[in-house]
């Protein structure tokens, strides 16, 4: 038997990304900038911000339109490079 292959994405599509980080005062946007130099044109009215219960954490939720798989792991390689990332979704 042979493991099922994840579902082939069709670009361009909105696609959903969540960046966990250390919680700072800066971290959202941060994670904005960065997601800007690959997918210009995020309304921040798409941005979602959430603390951890004790504060240490910080998710930032976000949809941009994806146009590839190239793009795609451009950002998040750059994201994760920053050293202020621990979890791309």
């Amino acid at each position: 038997m042979s493991e099922p292959k994840a579902p082939k994405i069709e670009f361009p599509c909105d696609y959903a990304i969540k960046v966990i980080g250390d919680s700072a005062p800066d971290f959202t946007e941060f994670v904005v900038r960065v997601v800007e130099q690959h997918a210009p044109g995020i309304c921040e009215t798409d941005v979602f911000v959430k603390d951890s219960s004790k504060g240490r954490f910080c998710s930032v939720q976000l949809t941009i339109v994806a146009t590839g798989e190239s793009q795609l792991s451009a950002l998040f390689k750059d994201l994760k490079a920053s050293g202020r990332v621990h979890m791309v979704l």
